[in-house]
């Protein structure tokens, strides 16, 4: 990947709605050569998807609940179980399996306390294999970098060329 690849990605993580003649502009590429190039990056897994940031609280989801689960066994079967059901519950914008004294995070959206009580009691309450549920709420998200930013800060872009 060479700077030409990383700065394409960085513009498009910024603005997913730039258009190519700017994009090839910025880079120093004719619109074509930009074209070709934003077309490897998608079609080799680099740019997975184009998407607007929504303000949740603006669209009335004021809570944020970090959820910590644990389970009773780390079988594949049972983990396969566990993310079905959560995958199908709205609300969960975020589920990882994770490392350290439980089993998954979710990240979980809700218009109030009484919106997440409900989650938690006709959802949560309810996956199966659950243990513990440990929920912890945002106070405040604090601005953080772009993914783009973070993955190329003050390091060698990957060695992978796409297309």
């Amino acid at each position: 990947m060479d700077r030409i690849f990383t700065s394409i990605l960085k513009l498009l993580a910024a603005d997913a709605r730039a258009s190519v003649s700017g994009i090839a502009a910025d880079v120093g590429l004719s619109q074509s050569a930009c074209t070709r190039r934003i077309q490897a990056l998608e079609s080799s897994g680099h740019i997975q998807g184009y998407g607007a940031r929504l303000g949740h609280r603006e669209l009335g989801f004021k809570v944020t609940a970090l959820v910590d689960i644990t389970l009773g066994t780390q079988k594949e079967d049972d983990l396969d179980r566990f993310e079905r059901a959560v995958s199908a519950i709205d609300g969960v914008v975020e589920c990882a399996l994770v490392s350290g004294g439980q089993d998954y995070r979710l990240k979980i959206l809700a218009r109030d306390l009484d919106d997440y009580e409900r989650l938690h009691r006709e959802h949560l309450g309810r996956l199966p294999g659950v243990v513990t549920i440990n929920s912890s709420f945002v106070l405040r998200a604090v601005p953080t970098r772009s993914e783009a930013d973070a993955l190329f800060a003050d390091r060698e872009p990957p060695q992978s060329v796409p297309g």
